[in-house]
């Protein structure tokens, strides 16, 4: 079984990543204990090579 994968009902582990802002035009992060301690709904999605500044 590959490290790091998270299946259906278990409990994703904490994170912090960096993001952009563009209503801010300007990077910061984003923590998962952040979000949960805020009461919301998150949904983390990749799309390799869109939205990237290359």
């Amino acid at each position: 079984m590959c490290e790091g994968v998270v299946k259906l009902g278990q409990q994703v582990p904490s994170f912090e990543i960096e993001t952009y802002d563009p209503t801010a035009e300007d990077f910061g992060t984003v923590s998962l204990e952040r979000l949960k301690s805020e009461g919301k709904w998150t949904i983390l999605f990749f799309y390799p090579a869109d939205f990237t500044f290359v």
